[in-house]
């Protein structure tokens, strides 16, 4: 193939997962391109809808990679308190971060604020190859390595492809991985708030009759993020209301918790899928960050997760090369598959475990609920377990989130 471009690692996908796997790969001298169909902008202005909240694990990753020094830390929500109660209910329960001598729990960021600083420090690093608003048209995989055209027909190989180009992703749909996906039956509506009171730093949920809200507190002491998970046709009618509709519906939905709301911008809805590809990897294939796996918002774990796979990617790989062993040889990936498939299976079964605990209003459940929520805010162990795994503080951690 004339005038190839030769790579260790091609990355097809620049988001948040996309790049952090790049710039771990590129610090340990691996030669990287990522193939990105968007580009990245700094963050000012009114606040993103798109929010996510990272743990500690997460923010660790970060820090290791040299990103984190790129994160606009004005436009970054920590949060030192989380409350969660069900709304129809009894049962309710509290997190401090002081009580386990922690400074937050966690720290709500807009995710392009997060896209931007990774795309920062990729660019200071030499063997990282960024090609903006460019879509892959052709992949082949051979032997020995991977074939990728372009859109605009330029030639690229690569020992290993990882793709990491979101729910929908292109390289999971053209090397026909099945998926095992559900519909939750909601849809999320997702907008920036600004409260008559302020947040306090507090993350806070309530489970309603429909579906969980959550007000998560952003950079400013009366904004926040909310993510409204509710059956299609409540969420379409809400957003066909008028602003003002809209505002005291929402005000009425969380008891008026923080006072009056008001819209900042434009709300908008996305129909809510569990996603789980049947194949992690392949021979010169590895599937990272929504690409694999998508999850219910219920607890802002979905990047947290794909963060993960990015760590563990990193280090295996790490490993691989220092071992002299080829890094795109499907034996070699297995090992890295059974792990990340496990972490994903084990929040999926959680979140989906939660949602159906919480959702209806069956007397018998309610009870339930509220008496578990009750007992584990009232039992110190089982309460900073919970805390820990907030955190991301798992029994396996990549070294790179520790």
């Amino acid at each position: 193939m004339f005038n190839t471009q030769t790579y260790d690692v091609a990355i097809i996908g620049g988001g948040m997962v996309g790049l952090a796997t790049a710039i771990g790969l590129a610090m340990e001298e691996l030669r990287v391109v990522v193939i990105d169909a968007g580009e990245t902008h700094a963050v000012s202005g009114a606040a993103r809808l798109r929010v996510s909240a990272i743990n500690k694990a997460s923010q660790r990753l970060l820090t290791h990679l040299g990103a984190w020094a790129y994160i606009d830390e004005t436009r970054v929500g920590p949060y030192q308190k989380m409350a969660v109660w069900d709304k129809d209910g009894l049962g309710k329960i509290g997190f401090d971060a002081h009580s386990i001598s922690e400074q937050s729990l966690g720290s709500i960021i807009e995710n392009d604020n997060i896209s931007y600083a990774l795309a920062t420090r990729a660019a200071e690093l030499s063997n990282i190859t960024y090609l903006e608003n460019r879509r892959l048209d052709k992949i082949a995989f051979g032997e020995r390595e991977a074939w990728l055209t372009l859109d605009n027909g330029d030639n690229l190989s690569a020992a290993l492809v990882i793709g990491a180009d979101g729910a929908n992703s292109w390289v999971r749909e053209q090397c026909k991985i099945p998926m095992t996906f559900w519909d939750y039956g909601h849809h999320a509506i997702v907008a920036a708030i600004r409260t008559e009171l302020p947040h306090n730093h507090t993350a806070r949920q309530a489970f309603l009759s429909d579906g969980p809200l959550a007000f998560l507190p952003l950079f400013e002491d009366n904004l926040c993020s909310i993510v409204w998970s509710l059956p299609p046709e409540k969420a379409n009618s809400l957003l066909a209301a008028d602003p003002v509709q809209f505002e005291r519906s929402l005000t009425a939905a969380f008891d008026g918790k923080l006072g009056l709301c008001k819209l900042e911008g434009q709300a908008q809805a996305f129909p809510l899928r569990m996603r789980y590809a049947r194949h992690f990897a392949r021979h010169r294939l590895l599937l990272a960050g929504d690409a694999a796996h998508t999850i219910h918002p219920l607890a802002g774990q979905g990047v947290n997760l794909g963060f993960l796979d990015a760590a563990a990617i990193i280090e295996t790989l790490i490993e691989l090369k220092a071992k002299g062993k080829d890094i795109g040889e499907y034996a070699n990936l297995r090992a890295l598959e059974r792990w990340r498939k496990a972490d994903a299976l084990e929040m999926i079964a959680a979140m989906e475990g939660f949602k159906r605990l919480f959702e209806g209003s069956n007397p018998i459940k309610k009870a339930v609920r509220d008496l578990g929520l009750n007992l584990v805010d009232n039992f110190s162990p089982v309460k900073t377990l919970f805390m820990q795994q907030a955190l991301g503080n798992k029994k396996r951690l990549p070294s790179l989130c520790q």
